[in-house]
């Protein structure tokens, strides 16, 4: 079906409204630069499942990256909200997210669109706050696609090839991730936090003094770089070593924060206090709205008008963020995330005792519903000199399981420059399709290793 339309230029053509010629108009007009696992057009979503206007229908396992928290509705009451009025909505979400805070000294608020924005804002309120410009980061981070994020995001080159020189002023150390060191999985964690620790200190002593150092970004639960956590002792040294040289604490809960990991916020498991945190995401269920949380003696350092835009915390976005959050309480997400996450944990390291797939699994681990297996590979980076390296195993793993498991019926997306499959369910998930998705999964696995 088409109908006629107008061009720009006064040139008429016929306005596609089916599927088949609507995707076939964007494989002509939509940026390369966008990928997509799966042609087609989303229709709906529904519980644990998506459904494209082909009739095909998915168990998702990716929630849009970790953006949609639940797929029950959003009910909004619009009728005295409109973009520009942001002060309601606006306020009445931050006075549902103080209570939620992982620490009381978290009682400033701005509100940005989307995690890469808030990333920019936090160093810039960081540097504007300190006096000083250095920022250190992770190795295998993820922050974001725009300069300033791009310039602390270390998981992959894709994101910045071609565009350099990014922002200057960025020096990174090694996350506690035994791949990162060359070591076995089963290396114990206080070696690596002493090492990465000790990287930080070296940092500081060689390339970054403290007193040109502004702040320190970290993931608590590695995202892009492999969906590694975070040792509470390697986040409270950070916080140690911030507080010996006056140096800000960046905690990017963009994908970890908001249930995702079974508490409000992945930091809560070390007790440690951010300095500014950085959230989007799940806060608002996929509509676009990001925050930028700090204590007020830092925001107060700010002049007037140098953080906003357009779209900065826009009214329907804010309205969306504050139903969700009282979703949140009512459908008591948290003890569902609690509940699931021992039967994944559990599900995962069934698998990884099967003898046939066994020497192939290096790795199942995570926090929550925020969960991932890592795969041997043959030739990953730096495969002459990884110890871990399987010659004998299946090339691509993790992209190959993901294919096998989107033509059984389930979307699930691959993660780090290892080979490394990721699971972020809805947060509301059932334990009937939680079980459903990893059987999927599991046979999946299998067929990858019977192939070779």
């Amino acid at each position: 079906m088409s109908k006629s339309g107008t061009m720009p230029n006064g040139s008429s053509r016929e306005v596609s409204t089916s599927a088949d010629d609507l995707i076939a108009l964007g494989n002509r007009h939509v940026t390369k630069g966008l990928s997509r696992l799966t042609e087609g057009i989303l229709a709906k979503g529904q519980g644990s499942y998506v459904q494209y206007e082909d009739g095909k229908k998915f168990l998702d396992f990716s929630s849009g990256i970790g953006a949609i928290a639940t797929r029950k509705s959003v009910k909004l009451q619009l009728n005295n909200v409109s973009p520009s009025s942001t002060l309601r909505p606006y306020l009445e979400l931050v006075e549902r997210l103080l209570p939620v805070m992982p620490h009381p000294s978290l009682d400033s608020f701005f509100f940005w669109n989307s995690g890469s924005e808030a990333v920019e804002a936090a160093i810039k309120l960081a540097r504007v706050a300190t006096g000083k410009q250095n920022i250190i980061a992770m190795q295998g981070s993820f922050h974001g696609r725009t300069y300033g994020a791009m310039a602390v995001t270390n998981s992959k080159t894709i994101y910045s090839e071609g565009v350099l020189p990014l922002m200057p002023g960025v020096f990174s150390i090694p996350y506690p991730y035994w791949h990162q060191y060359g070591l076995p999985p089963s290396t114990p964690s206080s070696t690596l936090v002493a090492q990465s620790l000790y990287q930080l200190e070296l940092l500081l002593a060689q390339k970054s003094a403290p007193c040109d150092t502004a702040a320190i970004i970290v993931e608590p639960l590695l995202g892009e770089g492999g969906y590694v956590q975070a040792p509470p002792e390697f986040l409270q040294g950070l916080r140690t070593i911030c507080d010996k040289y006056s140096i800000l604490l960046i905690v990017d809960e963009v994908q970890s924060g908001f249930a995702r990991t079974g508490k409000y916020f992945n930091i809560e498991y070390s007790g440690v206090r951010p300095d500014i945190m950085v959230i989007a995401k799940g806060l608002a269920n996929g509509f676009p709205l990001s925050g930028v949380v700090s204590r007020k003696e830092l925001t107060d350092k700010l002049k007037s008008g140098c953080m906003g835009g357009t779209y900065a915390g826009n009214a329907v976005s804010c309205a969306a963020a504050v139903a969700v959050a009282d979703a949140f309480k009512e459908e008591k997400i948290l003890a569902n995330v609690q509940a699931r996450s021992k039967e994944l944990f559990a599900r995962l390291e069934t698998l990884r005792a099967d003898p046939a797939v066994a020497p192939y699994i290096l790795d199942v681990r995570g926090t929550g519903l925020m969960a991932s297996v890592e795969f041997t590979s043959p030739s990953g980076p730096g495969a002459d000199f990884d110890p871990l390296t399987k010659k004998d195993s299946p090339k691509n793993f993790a992209s190959r399981v993901s294919k096998e498991c989107l033509a059984r019926g389930m979307i699930i997306l691959t993660t780090s420059a290892y080979e490394v499959v990721r699971f972020i369910p809805p947060l509301n998930i059932t334990a009937e399709d939680l079980k459903k998705g990893v059987d999927i999964f599991s046979e999946a696995v299998k067929q990858v290793v019977r192939e070779g």
